[in-house]
């Protein structure tokens, strides 16, 4: 069974191409899409409905293409837009605490709000570092984990943490058997 992707990611991508470079971005944007997928991002999203990952895959290429000019580094502002979008609404309670080691004790939870297959762990290295892997996602994508840096990095800076630093070790969009990511951060 296919990934999904809930709403919550498919409107902050939207809500961020409007917000940073306009509406005509948007309807660029669309115009790339196949029809099909250009008439569900044109109907009503709601972040709690589930939707598949290779439509936010197309969305997320056709981001690279139009805004990024082919440059994939976009996605981790794009992480950033979302982290501030979610945490400071629908799911503040996970950082309302300020304590960076707390919210990333809650990973598990939190990849099930936006994922519907594979699980997301977290394993602290120090008072202020540890390490994020992804088992088990069915699908992925480098622009998805771009995404997952920027919104880790937003959100832990969202609990007070500074110099917050990311790395990704492990990457299945480049052959690896997982998505690792090291943390890094000052409090």
């Amino acid at each position: 069974m296919p990934i999904k992707v809930k709403g919550a990611a498919l409107l902050s991508r939207r809500s961020f191409t409007r917000e940073q470079f306009g509406e005509g971005s948007w309807r660029k944007i669309l115009d790339g899409l196949p029809d099909k997928d250009r008439k569900e991002l044109q109907g009503s999203i709601l972040a709690s409905t589930w939707h598949s990952f290779e439509l936010n895959k197309r969305l997320d290429e056709a981001i690279v293409e139009v805004l990024g000019g082919g440059d994939v580094d976009i996605f981790e502002q794009i992480g950033r837009w979302s982290a501030k979008q979610n945490l400071g609404g629908p799911h503040r309670a996970f950082v309302a605490r300020r304590d960076a080691q707390r919210f990333l004790a809650a990973t598990d939870r939190i990849y099930g709000l936006y994922y519907d297959s594979g699980h997301r762990t977290y394993e602290a290295t120090g008072p202020t570092s540890g390490v994020i892997t992804t088992y088990e996602a069915e699908t992925f994508s480098e622009t998805d984990c771009l995404t997952v840096i920027g919104w880790y990095k937003e959100a832990l800076e969202m609990c007070g943490a500074t110099n917050v630093e990311i790395v990704e070790e492990t990457c299945r969009a480049r052959g690896g058997a997982e998505c690792r990511y090291r943390l890094s951060w000052d409090e």
